[in-house]
């Protein structure tokens, strides 16, 4: 499933692209869309799954499905 996650910060965004990069998932860092909000601008599109456990970092995880987003997490405080 391809999936964009968003973060409270770039760093927590550069620290999940490595978790991906460990569990042989591709993705890559960019820019967040436009529809899709984001403390740091920054988001890690991915091939994958929400992962466990849920780093602090991680604003929401959201799945692409014919152009549309599906919200899959979004973190109790956002």
């Amino acid at each position: 499933m391809t999936c964009i996650a968003t973060f409270y910060s770039h760093f927590g965004a550069i620290r999940f692209k490595r978790f991906c990069a460990e569990r042989a998932w591709p993705a890559q860092v960019m820019p967040v869309p436009r529809n899709l909000s984001s403390s740091c601008g920054t988001c890690v599109r991915y091939e994958g799954e929400i992962p466990s456990p849920v780093p602090e970092e991680l604003e929401q995880v959201v799945a692409l499905e014919e152009g549309n987003y599906r919200w899959l997490y979004r973190a109790e405080n956002s």
